[in-house]
Parts: structure tokens; C-alpha cells; sequence
């Protein structure tokens, strides 16, 4: 790896260290690192990872404790494990224990274990904890416990961190691909140029061109299984609410979903004139929203959308009518503005009652965030973001 001196037009090598060198520790160091920032082990868009409980020992009959816990985008559960400088020889055998104890794991203990880290986590910075089933399901987009896939048979993912990996580690790693194991081997490697620090993260095992590879196979094996019943019946009952509710919507002052078909997710968008910022319906089983979605594939981009718009919150919660729901969503890509009310969602004879809801109060959002959000786009053209597309809306 090298830098740039744009001054003189050359590049200078970084220097490679080791972490002992510079006084990292796995516990301290690399595994603050990963929970703080798990985009660090994903593959690009949609591959996000949520930390679900850090040196976990909830294992019947042992007391070994594994690095991170995670849980990925389909409900798999993810065993982390940091090696720092060397993977000894030992750490799949390690890992693949972990996961055979994991694989155990019912979703209510899931939701246990998720909790009990919250409650640490809040214990720490003196804040109240978070509802682990209400960030597990907005993390899997899901509507309650019940429709969830989670932690399913044979769904448990490995990844193994080490600035070096052992030939015997590789090796097996590899074979074990063979029989649909999904592990995953990432070298981290700390570089210095002068006083700055830095940190390469390299996937290694397997390649983004295997990897890529992998994924494809998996989605095609997951699209051919037969859906449940109960999945079946929400697809159906999702796409008769939102036929009614865009019939409405087109009779109404908001034309945002005038070109927007219905479809079997429990979620409508209409774009904003920003690219990957949308106006989303939430149709679910719980509740009726409205919200604002800042989702683009770079985090920086969201986050500065984000803040101009909560420089005018008084503003616009006073157009709006009523205080909004502001959540930056640390350690995510997207932010989200949002107002919502409880309703049995699955009544058929609350549906004229939550369409007219949607209508109501998504003109008003729409109608709130219109002179802030032109300001935005002005803003946005000064920025090192991607050109914006306009004033289009995009779905």
C-alpha cells in the first residue's frame, strides 16, 4: 500500500506493522474496531451485519466465549473471531464449535441475547436500552417474530480475522467450502506513515469473484423453495391493502405514488429528487407509517442530508402537525424520519382508516420536508457526494 503526495507527484510506500508493535490487543483493539464498525467485514451493498452480543459464554455445559455475534440481512447468525497477528492453528476447530452451539439457538433466545447486550451497552453510557425485537425486526425490514427465518439449519456463517493465516488454517477453510460451509477469511494488516495509523481489511478466503459466485447459487437455491403458507397469505393480503390504497392516494392532492404499482412487500416507495432518498408506506401488522429514507450506498451522504434537515426540525415538525421520530441510525448506512400509528394491520376493517391515515399524513410529510429538502439539493452541489439526478423522482 502506498500514499500519494500529490506535491511532488510520487508515491511513498506505507511502512507494514505488526499490531503488538503498536500496542493493539485483539480484546481492546481489533474486537472494539469490528463492533463499532462491522461494515469493515461486508461486501459491498445489502451485505450489512448487525452485532448482536460481544465475548458471548451463553453455551450450555462450557464456558468458552467467542468474539462477536452477529446477524446478517437473511437471519443468519454470524460467528466473528480475531486472531490479531497470527491465526494459530486451532481457530476453525474453534469457530465451527461456536457455530455448532449457535445452531441451537431459538429465536426468542436470539432476541435474549441481542437484549442483554443492549441493556450493557446502555448500562455503559447511562442511556435507556433499545428493544432488541424492535431493532432485530427493522434490521431484518421484517413485521414480527413470528414471519421471521432466523437462525435457520445449516444457515451459520464463520469469519476469521488474522493479519496472518496458517497454511492448515486455509486449507481446511477451503475444503470446507466444498461442503457449503460459509466461512469467510479476512486479513487485516495495520500500516504507519509517520505518526498516522492505518488499517487495510482484505477478504482472502474466498475471493469477491467466488464470493460473488456463492451468493448467486445461494439466491437461486433460496428463490426455488416454495414459500409458507403464512407468507404466501401476507404477499396477498399486503398486495390487496396497497391496490386500495394507491386507488386512494390517486384521488388525493399527493401525486408521489401516481406512477408507483402495488406490490407484496410491506413497504411502497416514491422518490424524493434525491437519488436513493425516498417517501416509503409502511403497511404491517403493527402499525401504519410514513417516513422520509435516507439509504444511499455511501453512509456519509445520508448523514449529511440527515443533519441539514434536523437543523430545520422545528420547522418542519411544525408544518407537519406533530413531533416526528428523528434516527440517525448509528453504525447503519441509512437515516430515516418517521411518524406512525399502532393499528391491527391485518384487520381487514381497519383498512379505509389507515389509508386515509397514509393519505393524510404523507401529504403533510411530503408537503414539510418540500422547501428543506431544496435546500438540500443546493447544498449537495457544493459536496464531494455524487451528482445528484435532478428533481426526477426515483422510485
Amino acid at each position: 500500500m502506498f500514499k500519494i503526495d500529490p506535491t511532488s507527484n510520487r508515491i511513498n510506500p506505507l511502512e507494514v506493522k505488526r499490531f503488538t508493535d503498536l500496542g493493539f490487543t485483539e480484546r481492546k483493539h481489533l474486537q472494539e474496531w469490528l463492533e463499532n464498525y462491522p461494515q469493515a467485514l461486508t461486501q459491498g451493498d445489502g451485505d450489512e451485519l448487525l452485532i448482536i452480543q460481544k465475548e458471548f459464554d451463553g453455551f450450555d455445559d462450557t464456558r468458552e466465549r467467542l468474539d462477536l455475534l452477529a446477524i446478517d440481512k437473511e437471519g443468519n447468525l454470524v460467528i466473528i473471531e480475531n486472531k490479531l497477528d497470527d491465526s494459530g492453528r486451532d481457530v476453525v476447530w474453534q469457530a465451527l464449535k461456536y457455530a455448532s452451539y449457535c445452531a441451537n439457538l431459538k429465536k426468542q433466545q436470539v432476541v435474549e441475547i441481542f437484549q442483554r447486550y443492549l441493556n450493557q451497552k446502555a448500562q455503559n453510557t447511562g442511556n435507556e436500552p433499545d428493544n432488541a425485537e424492535r431493532v432485530l425486526l427493522e434490521f431484518l425490514q421484517a413485521d414480527d417474530l413470528q414471519s421471521v427465518q432466523l437462525n435457520t439449519l445449516k444457515s451459520q456463517r464463520l469469519m476469521l480475522v488474522a493479519a496472518h493465516y496458517r497454511k492448515e488454517v486455509t486449507n481446511t477453510v477451503l475444503w470446507l467450502s466444498q461442503f457449503g460451509v460459509n466461512c469467510q477469511c479476512f486479513k487485516v494488516t495495520p500500516y504507519q506513515a509517520g505518526a498516522e495509523l492505518f488499517l487495510n481489511v482484505e477478504q482472502i478466503i474466498p475471493t469477491p469473484e467466488a464470493s460473488d459466485f456463492m451468493i448467486g447459487m445461494m439466491a437461486k437455491e433460496a428463490e426455488e423453495k416454495s414459500a409458507s403458507n403464512e407468507q404466501r397469505q401476507s404477499h396477498r393480503l399486503r398486495l390487496a391493502f396497497w391496490e386500495q390504497a394507491l386507488e386512494a392516494f390517486g384521488q388525493s392532492d399527493c401525486d408521489l405514488y401516481n406512477n408507483i404499482s402495488p406490490g407484496k412487500d410491506h413497504w411502497l416507495s416514491a422518490g424524493s429528487g434525491l437519488s436513493g432518498m425516498t417517501f416509503n408506506l409502511i403497511f404491517s401488522k403493527n402499525e401504519v407509517r410514513v417516513e422520509y429514507s435516507m439509504a444511499r450506498p455511501q453512509a456519509e451522504a445520508n448523514q449529511f442530508v440527515f443533519e441539514q434537515l434536523q437543523v430545520e426540525k422545528d420547522a418542519i415538525e411544525s408544518s407537519f402537525g406533530a413531533a416526528l421520530v428523528w434516527m440517525p441510525l448509528p453504525n447503519r448506512k441509512s437515516c430515516r424520519i418517521h411518524y406512525a400509528m399502532p393499528v391491527d394491520g391485518y384487520d381487514k376493517a381497519n383498512w379505509p382508516e389507515m389509508i386515509q391515515w397514509l393519505v393524510d399524513h404523507m401529504t403533510r410529510l411530503e408537503k414539510a420536508l418540500s422547501g428543506p429538502l431544496d435546500k438540500v439539493r443546493q447544498e449537495l452541489k457544493t459536496t464531494n457526494f455524487s451528482k445528484e439526478p435532478g428533481t426526477e423522482h426515483d422510485a
